[in-house]
């Protein structure tokens, strides 16, 4: 991770292809305050392109950084509102 991120909470969705990984996220994100981060492990290379792009066109949420690593994929998805 290139800057210092206060993780809220972590969502496991490894194993699970599309669209399981948007619709866990949406509902984690939904259980969270304002200005917490969501991490999201996937093993999905989609979920790359899929979270980047359901953040994007999402209100009140911002994908802050997404990392890739040994066949898993880190997300880290901010609630604004």
């Amino acid at each position: 991770m290139s800057t210092e991120i206060d993780i809220a909470e972590t969502l496991d969705v490894k194993g699970l292809s599309c669209p399981m990984p948007i619709v866990k996220t949406k509902g984690a994100i939904d259980d969270l305050a304002p200005g917490e981060v969501l991490e999201v492990v996937a093993t999905d290379p989609g979920s790359v392109s899929d979270i980047d792009g359901w953040a994007t066109g999402t209100d009140g949420v911002m994908l802050l950084e997404q990392e890739e690593g040994d066949d898993v994929y880190t997300h880290y998805v901010r609630k604004e509102a």
